[in-house]
């Protein structure tokens, strides 16, 4: 043992005798100011704000703060905490080579009616174990979803089950998806063709070509998804059943003039936003001088 105040064996004497490191009688240990707890904490909040930050930006958006913490502190505190960055994974969509792919015909198509063109894809909703796949098929003009499935398996069963329910009412003309197997299943194909209804395909590797949907997966997650825990598959498909009710029916589309899909695809109009505050008014009058009679 080292002793600092011993007149006779000097510090170098001691520490020769001992076979210990001289500088090491010098260490003094950084205290470590960060708190596992505070800091997980300041990673919850910090997550709730900038859910697509991985460990990099959380260690920057820390540092910021003031804290002094590297990256690999931040990704065991992140993966202890059970919190994983929202970023596009979980391909759901895979040609297969033996199906024939049919060519895009949305190129220069002026869409101008409901029913003229659908779109059809596949997303997947993260549950806090495991995922589920959904299903939409949208009617371009109006942005309405026509039908929707919530499935655990990635089949054509998924697709088909809800494209039949939607033709029970409605029939387009174009029905466009990606190139993927299920679309370019026997199955998927031969109820469109039996139907009349012409088959357009985006190109490989163009998800541009079926942007209105992929608008969709967008409003879906961040306006419902992300904002409500999903335990189960029954309760991922009751919020996803409310929010589809709400967008359908209540949810004001910027795209549209700020109408709601199912007032658009019904009149086949899409009114201006001048026209739209005056049906405003004129809906308040009548409701008014029903309430005075």
């Amino acid at each position: 043992m080292i002793e600092w105040k011993n007149r006779i064996v000097t510090i170098k004497k001691q520490c020769e005798l001992l076979s210990v490191a001289r500088g090491s009688m010098y260490y003094k240990p950084k205290m470590n100011n960060n708190d596992d707890t505070d800091v997980m904490n300041e990673l919850r909040t910090l997550y709730g704000e900038c859910p697509s930050y991985g460990y990099r930006k959380m260690t920057v958006a820390l540092r910021k703060t003031g804290m002094i913490i590297n990256h690999k502190k931040v990704q065991r505190l992140l993966n202890i905490a059970g919190i994983k960055a929202i970023y596009p994974a979980k391909k759901t969509s895979s040609r297969n080579s033996q199906h024939k792919i049919f060519p895009y015909l949305l190129r220069e198509l002026k869409i101008e009616r409901p029913n003229q063109v659908w779109q059809v894809d596949i997303t997947y909703i993260k549950m806090k174990q495991g995922f589920v796949y959904l299903f939409c098929l949208i009617d371009v003009f109006s942005r309405k979803i026509m039908g929707w499935a919530v499935s655990t398996f990635l089949d054509t069963a998924l697709c088909l089950s809800a494209l039949n329910d939607a033709l029970k009412h409605f029939t387009p003309e174009i029905v466009n998806s990606d190139q993927g197997c299920q679309f370019t299943s026997h199955a998927w194909v031969n109820v469109l063709q039996e139907k009349g209804i012409a088959i357009s395909m985006d190109g490989k590797g163009r998800w541009a070509d079926n942007a209105f949907i992929e608008r969709l997966w967008r409003t879906i997650k961040y306006e419902s998804v992300y904002l409500h825990e999903q335990n189960t598959v029954e309760d991922s498909k009751k919020q996803l059943a409310r929010f589809i009710t709400f967008y359908n029916q209540h949810r004001f589309h910027q795209a549209l003039n700020y109408n709601t899909p199912d007032a658009v695809f019904a009149s086949g109009t899409i009114l201006t936003k001048k026209e739209l505050f005056a049906h405003f008014s004129l809906q308040q009058s009548v409701q008014l001088g029903v309430t005075m009679i």
